[in-house]
């Protein structure tokens, strides 16, 4: 397992009592994502589908690479790296 660093960015704070940086154990984006999810489970909602998969908007990056273009959250991960959640946001005119 890997000691891995989740970014939480302030749309989805309330859900985690508004910590912004999350550390755990993985192996995966997606045990990472998991293990999120069990200690927080009101961001499941907020960033997967009825499916379980990411929703289209949820934007996930790995040390700054988006996992869409590696292999998403089978995407292995090692000590110390960070992943970063972004929701996209739409809006204006």
């Amino acid at each position: 397992m890997a000691a891995v660093t989740i970014k939480i960015p302030t749309q989805l704070r309330d859900a985690t009592g508004g910590e912004g940086t999350i550390k755990l154990e993985a192996t995966t984006v997606g045990t990472a994502l998991e293990a999120l999810f069990a200690a927080h489970p009101e961001l499941r909602s907020s960033l997967t589908d009825d499916n379980g998969d990411l929703r289209r908007f949820v934007n996930v990056y790995l040390d700054g690479e988006d996992i869409r273009y590696g292999e998403g959250v089978a995407t292995p991960v090692a000590d110390r790296q960070e992943l970063q959640i972004l929701p996209a946001v739409a809006g204006g005119r």
